[in-house]
Formats: C-alpha cells, sequence, structure tokens
C-alpha cells in the first residue's frame, strides 16, 4: 500500500505588517484521496488559534506552477521562476503565501511516484475496493 507523503515548507506570509513573516507550512498527499493536495498552517497564524487545513486539487497546485490557475477558494500562480504564490479566500478573507517553487516541484513529484498523473480515478476505485473488502466502506 502506498505512503503518505507529509512535505514540510517554509512560506511567507504575504500582506502582514511590517512585511512578509515566515511560517511553517505542511503540503500532504495520501493516495487514499489521490485528486486532493493538502495543505496545513500552525494555529499561531490562524485567527481563532486553531491549525488551518486547506484542501485542493492536487492538478491546480500543477497548473500554478505555469500559469495563473484556480477561480474558487485557492488559486495559485507562478512568481518569477523561483516562487509560487498561493491565495486562500474564505468569508474573513484573503491569505496570500508565497513558497519557493523547487519545494512544490518535489512535493508534487514524491506523490507522482505514489500516484502518476491521469491514474487518479483508478487509484480511487482501487482504494474503494479495498474499503469494501475490509468493510470500512
Amino acid at each position: 500500500m502506498p505512503s503518505v507523503i507529509d512535505h514540510a515548507v517554509q512560506v511567507r506570509l504575504l500582506a502582514t505588517a511590517p512585511g512578509p513573516q515566515a511560517v511553517p507550512a505542511v503540503l500532504h498527499y495520501e493516495p487514499a484521496d489521490p485528486l486532493a493536495v493538502r495543505m496545513t498552517f500552525p494555529p499561531e497564524i490562524s485567527l481563532d488559534g486553531a491549525a488551518v487545513d486547506w484542501a485542493f486539487a492536487r492538478d491546480l497546485l500543477a497548473e500554478g506552477l505555469y500559469g495563473p490557475a484556480g477561480h474558487g477558494d485557492v488559486r495559485v500562480r507562478p512568481c518569477g521562476a523561483e516562487r509560487t504564490v498561493m491565495e486562500f479566500h474564505a468569508d474573513e478573507g484573503v491569505a496570500m503565501v508565497q513558497l519557493r517553487t523547487v519545494d512544490v516541484r518535489l512535493f508534487l513529484a514524491r506523490s507522482y511516484d505514489v500516484v502518476p498523473a491521469g491514474r487518479e480515478r483508478a487509484q480511487a476505485a482501487v482504494e474503494r475496493g479495498l474499503a469494501e473488502l475490509f468493510g470500512a466502506a
């Protein structure tokens, strides 16, 4: 069974006074949900003191490396050759973070080693079959 991928990254929280603030975050991928990626931020940066977890399409993250991607709550775009900007839209406002593009590429490569691009739906069917077999569905 393929393993879960947790990839620690350092992001810069943009639009904070007096300037960008460095914050740890984790990109997360698991074969049980092969179309999705999660990004988790520590509690100290949230308004309510709880960890913040955003889920979005793995394809969105990949597309955002080459040009603006996304029209909903999560948007991704390149910022020069070395940085990628992610925007997280919520009722409370918009949070923007900037991370190293090399970190995003490494994370995506690791996720494609587990579930290759284009094989996500087949992987989801396998996961459902295993869940049914073991009575977890």
